[in-house]
């Protein structure tokens, strides 16, 4: 008996279509498309992908119930043995769909889900326990390398052999702790390591600790009374109609708005933010970006004056990639703009 697949991929992957095509909603096709070609072509007659769900990147995320909805109903109706979803690489909103997606299925039909992306993807977090996240570099270019190891690991599934540890077979840790057996106590493996490590030697920890970048903090403003500040925020706030199509959550770009003759953001702004309640910053948009209060300040003479731009983005699943590329883009502007200072907002 053959092992049925179902495939997951995006507009762009399904080869609807690129950015314009991203409000496509869910769509299943019995062919073998995009990726799944290749993946299928290396399962080696172990199994065999029967169909490939499509679903434009922007439907997904902003229509969630509805999207995971109609794909369920879907898998129910095709009963494979295996979901199959991207790779997403380092597309946030494609990370959340596949992540999304791997977790309804695995919670509903405890069936396997294997997906693959870049580590900093904000949809390894939100699916990892659950399904096997094959790591990738950062875009498609990778794609070569991610089917592979996404193949192998579906054969050993298939086969119903257990899988090593994620270093061994390229998988992203799942955060499960699992018994082994050792020659040494953990007192003596930590000694040894210490003792490696003062001595400049090769050692491999048993705990491995997130690196974060460390940021130097920027000298003071001298003269604040001089001083040019700018407000940039991560919560969200965009003029009435979102113009720039700014994603709700796993934000691909960000937007910058005039605000030179405003002396407050009410009644003109609101918050697209997906990740907390709307209901005071849409009532108050100053609340996020307090431009009221330092319209007061510039007229008090505490500060030189508003920039007459202020930026967003929201920062809701947004992977770390992106949020430095925003931060390096925004910065430069400000730079070049000779801002003094900025105030950061979050939610």
């Amino acid at each position: 008996m053959k092992f049925n697949i179902l495939y997951y991929v995006n507009q762009f992957f399904g080869q609807i279509g690129g950015e314009e095509q991203a409000g496509t909603a869910p769509i299943f096709k019995e062919e073998v498309i995009g990726p799944a070609v290749g993946f299928n072509g290396l399962l080696e007659n172990k199994g065999e992908v029967i169909g490939t769900i499509i679903c434009g990147d922007n439907y997904f995320n902003e229509n969630k119930e509805d999207a995971l909805k109609t794909i369920m109903k879907i898998i129910k109706e095709k009963n494979p043995d295996m979901l199959v979803a991207g790779p997403a690489f380092n597309a946030g909103r494609y990370g959340m769909a596949c992540a999304e997606l791997a977790n309804a299925v695995v919670d509903e039909l405890n069936i396997p889900v294997i997906t693959g992306m870049y580590e900093e993807n904000p949809g390894v977090d939100a699916c990892r326990a659950k399904a096997i996240v094959v790591k990738t570099g950062n875009s498609a270019t990778h794609m070569r390398k991610a089917l592979p190891v996404m193949a192998d690991i579906a054969k050993k599934l298939i086969k119903g052999e257990e899988l090593g540890l994620p270093e061994e077979e390229g998988y992203i840790a799942q955060g499960k702790r699992l018994t082994v057996f050792s020659d040494k106590r953990g007192s003596q493996r930590a000694v040894d390591m210490l003792l490696a490590r003062f001595n400049n030697e090769e050692f491999k920890t048993e705990l491995p600790m997130p690196e974060f970048d460390r940021v130097e903090v920027a000298p003071a403003i001298k003269d604040l009374q001089r001083a040019t500040i700018a407000l940039v925020n991560s919560g969200g706030i965009v003029p009435k109609g979102n113009p720039d199509r700014i994603q709700s959550a796993s934000a691909q770009k960000w937007g910058k708005y005039d605000i030179s003759d405003k002396e407050a953001l009410a009644g003109e702004y609101i918050t697209i933010h997906g990740g907390y309640d709307p209901v005071y910053a849409n009532e108050v948009p100053d609340r996020v970006v307090p431009l009221d209060i330092l319209r007061e300040f510039e007229k008090e003479g505490k500060i030189g004056k508003v920039y007459k731009y202020f930026y967003t983005t929201t920062g809701t699943g947004t992977s770390v990639a992106n949020a430095i590329k925003f931060g390096t883009e925004i910065g430069k502007e400000l730079k070049e703009a000779g801002v003094d200072g900025v105030i950061l907002t979050s939610t």
